[in-house]
Formats: C-alpha cells, sequence, structure tokens
C-alpha cells in the first residue's frame, strides 16, 4: 500500500491508429503528429508521483457482456488491426500479468455490484500495446486488461471507474486508452467538427466532480458529439478515469492533432 500522497492519477491517453508510432501511416497522419503524440506517452512515467507497481488499462478495443478482466500471468499480444506491412504483426510488448491484481479489479467490482468476470486467454490489444510501448518500453510493470461493458453506458463506466478507484492508492497506474475523436468514415470531413468537441471536451474535464460527470453522462448533446464519436467505445474509458478520479479535477496533459482531427489526453489526480 502506498500513503495517500502517492496517490497514482487516472490517466486518459489517445492511442493512435493501428501500430502507428512503428510503422510508416503514409500521407493518413502527418509524421509530426505521429512524434508529438509519441513524445508525450514517453513523458508520462516522470508525471507519475512514484514508479507503478501495476497497470491497470481499459482499452476501447474490447467489449464484453459485463467488466471483464484479463488474468492470465503471460498475456499474448492480439494483434486486433489489419492491413498494414508485416512488420506491424511483429510488434512486441511482453510485459505480464498479475493474476492477483485482475483478482482485486474483479474483488472491486463485485463489491460495487457490477456482475464483473473474468478471461484467462485474452491478450493485449493494440489499445494497450501499442502507447504502453512508448510509455514503458521494457515491459517490465505488471498490466492487466479490463473490458468495457457492453451498452456503452456512461454513467455505468463512470460507476466502474469508481469502483476501481482505490487502486490508486495501492501503487497501480489507471489508464484509459481510446481517443477523443474517433470518426473513421469521416476523418478528414470532420477535422473541422473535432475541434468543436474538443473544445468543449477540455471545458468539461476540468470542472468539479458533479457538474463533470453530469456532463459526461450528457456527453452526445455536446456540440459535434455524433461527429466525434459515431460509437462512443473510444470516449468511454475516458468516462471510466472520471469516475476513478473522484474529486480530483482533470488536467489537459496533451492537446494535438492525429490525421487533422484534434484530440487531447486527461490526467485526474496529476
Amino acid at each position: 500500500m502506498q500513503s495517500p500522497n502517492l496517490r497514482m492519477p487516472s490517466v486518459y491517453l489517445p492511442h493512435g491508429g493501428g501500430p502507428w508510432p512503428f510503422v510508416d501511416l503514409g500521407h493518413f497522419v502527418d509524421r509530426r503528429e505521429c512524434d508529438a503524440l509519441a513524445n508525450y506517452l514517453t513523458t508520462i512515467p516522470a508525471r507519475l508521483p512514484t514508479r507503478p507497481r501495476a497497470i491497470v488499462v481499459v482499452s476501447a478495443h474490447w467489449e464484453a457482456p459485463v467488466p471483464t478482466v484479463m488474468t492470465s500471468a503471460r498475456p499474448p499480444i492480439l494483434y486486433d488491426y489489419y492491413g498494414f506491412p508485416p512488420d506491424a504483426y511483429r510488434v512486441t510488448w511482453p510485459a505480464p500479468g498479475q493474476p492477483e491484481l485482475a483478482a482485486r479489479v474483479r474483488a472491486l467490482l463485485d463489491a460495487a455490484g457490477m456482475g464483473a468476470a473474468e478471461d484467462p486467454r485474452r491478450g493485449y490489444d493494440h489499445g494497450t500495446f501499442v502507447p504502453l510501448k512508448l510509455t514503458f518500453p521494457e515491459a517490465d510493470v505488471p498490466t492487466v486488461q479490463l473490458s468495457l461493458e457492453e451498452g456503452l453506458d456512461p454513467a455505468r463506466h463512470i460507476a466502474i471507474g469508481r469502483a476501481l478507484a482505490p487502486l490508486r492508492t495501492e501503487g497501480v497506474l489507471l489508464v484509459g486508452s481510446g481517443m477523443s475523436f474517433h470518426n473513421l468514415r469521416e476523418y478528414k470531413a470532420a477535422s473541422a467538427q473535432s475541434v468543436v468537441f474538443d473544445d468543449w471536451l477540455q471545458r468539461v474535464v476540468v470542472e468539479d466532480q458533479a457538474e463533470r460527470d453530469a456532463d459526461l453522462v450528457r456527453w452526445s448533446a455536446a456540440p459535434a458529439a455524433r461527429r466525434a464519436h459515431p460509437r462512443e467505445e473510444h470516449l468511454l474509458p475516458l468516462m471510466v478515469m472520471a469516475g476513478a478520479a473522484g474529486s480530483d479535477r482533470g488536467r489537459v496533459m496533451y492537446s494535438g492533432t492525429f490525421g487533422g482531427a484534434r484530440i487531447c489526453a486527461v490526467h485526474f489526480g496529476a
């Protein structure tokens, strides 16, 4: 256990597109955009109060009927992208899992009435291994992935985060991996609308807990919300991190573009 003054933040970060740091995405993403996002991801450890003993990642790329935690001691890599050069399927990030932490996550969720489950075969998807290969390149911090819940209810995901909040004082870094803009069908066409939505989002995350949570529950009524997120799975990891934040206000720790669309990263309790 750690003292409260070493409490870990909860972090919502953009994981980019596919294996973007490790292959050339061509004209889709400017190299300067990749370099700026990669630089932010590499600076996360220096922003933490201490080195985490473990990480729990909520990835936009895993949905299950109930919140489901991976329990493997040696999770495989799940190459859940397609159409990239062969090198994209040789990227490795052999961080160990931690079954004891997985059991703790499930116990916290069960105690909160979430009806959690576990998956012993699940591997790290690209929402986890791609950004964390930059943040913790030595792959030496035990990492456990947690799914989103089907139905994608924002209030429910805030409640999931609230249940996980005690982990922050136990040396565990909570990471929500998504994208604050995710409209693959209209990436270029909707990029101007990404600024409208991102301006709203950056205002909301710095509000006090009650205002923030209420606004996040109603996120789909925000300006340009459905242009930024036709489907909300890439935004919901933010809801989990906001729930885990409690009364800690958010700080925008990164603001940039990816494929011309505005994106941001938010740390709560930083």
